[in-house]
């Protein structure tokens, strides 16, 4: 099997360097420090599996007219906002590309990339994998869980292709499931890093060292979860979908949606506990952007629910005023 990452930072980065560690043909495309650090030393992953170095079946380079040959698969993980750009500097890989996915934060990916290289080609995915680029040719994946990713034809099909990749991660020590509803996984998980991702920015982001278990075990804090989340599953909920906690553990908005305020407040605050007692110190990927000053995928991530409402008709006031409060500081921060 042969694939190529578009988008090699730090989710692509892992994703790529544990498939090439069990064999696969990967290429990664990244930035130029990264690719020259990987092509000098090998990629380096610490963290949640582990220390390794990969070499072997691992391919880095900085620009798409560089990969050669054909692809199985090409998986994008640029961010949202870049997505339009990445694909069009890639256009030549389309003929050589067999079958596409994103595992980007969106809901809208799975229309861009069929807008790139044709529905046929294009399968949904979803991941709660985590990782940061500490260095140029160093990941930290800080962040995985039992099921950490899912595979499925958006028409609802499981095929060949769907349960070659979905083996693929699993060798790879990426637990996968194939499924028959990846529409849903994706609304799900996009429901799910929303209500994280808006809530840890508009809580946490004024102080450089909190991460997501600070901010979760305090009351207020977990408040403002539940509220949040709560306004985020009123249209998960209008879409036809009831939540299921796909990427459990870390997932607890079936609870949020069951459980009376208070019982989820203290549940959560439970929650945020126990992971800081675990020494679980991670951040969403949105609440890095804005400590390294970048701007975020809030339109991606937040706006999505906004739209939606709009049409449904629903109101969400604290969603609202996440947004509004991350469009604020995106303005100052840098491309």
């Amino acid at each position: 099997m042969r694939v190529c990452i578009l988008g090699a930072g730090g989710l692509g980065s892992v994703v790529g360097g544990y498939l090439a560690r069990v064999g696969v043909d990967v290429t990664l495309i990244g930035r130029p420090a990264h690719v020259e650090a990987v092509r000098q030393k090998g990629l380096q992953i610490t963290g949640a599996r582990g220390e390794f170095c990969i070499q072997d079946h691992l391919t880095a380079v900085s620009r798409p007219q560089e990969a050669e040959g054909s692809f199985d698969y090409l998986i994008l993980v640029v961010k949202g906002k870049d997505s339009e750009t990445a694909l069009q500097e890639a256009d030549m890989l389309r003929g050589r590309t067999q079958a596409v996915f994103s595992l980007q934060n969106s809901i809208v990916k799975d229309e861009i990339l069929r807008r790139w290289i044709g529905p046929e080609k294009v399968i949904g995915a979803m991941t709660i994998e985590g990782a940061v680029l500490v260095e140029p040719g160093h990941i930290h994946n800080h962040m995985t869980i039992p099921i950490t990713a899912y595979f499925g034809e958006l028409d609802g099909a499981i095929t060949p292709r769907i349960e070659q990749i979905t083996a693929a991660f699993r060798q790879a020590g990426l637990g996968s499931r194939a499924v028959e509803n990846i529409v849903q996984v994706e609304w799900e998980k996009l429901t799910q890093i929303a209500a994280a991702s808006g809530w840890s920015v508009t809580t946490l982001a004024a102080v450089p060292e909190l991460t997501f278990p600070d901010g979760l075990q305090i009351r207020e804090g977990a408040e403002h979860y539940v509220q949040l989340g709560r306004e985020l599953l009123s249209i998960y909920k209008a879409l036809g979908y009831m939540p299921q906690n796909f990427f459990a553990p870390v997932s607890r908005l079936k609870e949020v949606d069951a459980l009376g305020f208070e019982e989820a407040v203290v549940l959560l605050m439970d929650f945020g506990r126990k992971l800081r007692e675990q020494g679980m110190r991670a951040r969403t990927s949105m609440h890095e952007d804005v400590l390294r000053h970048r701007k975020t995928e809030v339109d991606f991530i937040l706006k999505p629910f906004l739209e939606k409402a709009e049409t449904f008709g629903i109101t969400i006031p604290t969603v609202q005023a996440a947004y509004r409060t991350i469009k604020t500081q995106d303005h100052y921060l840098a491309a």
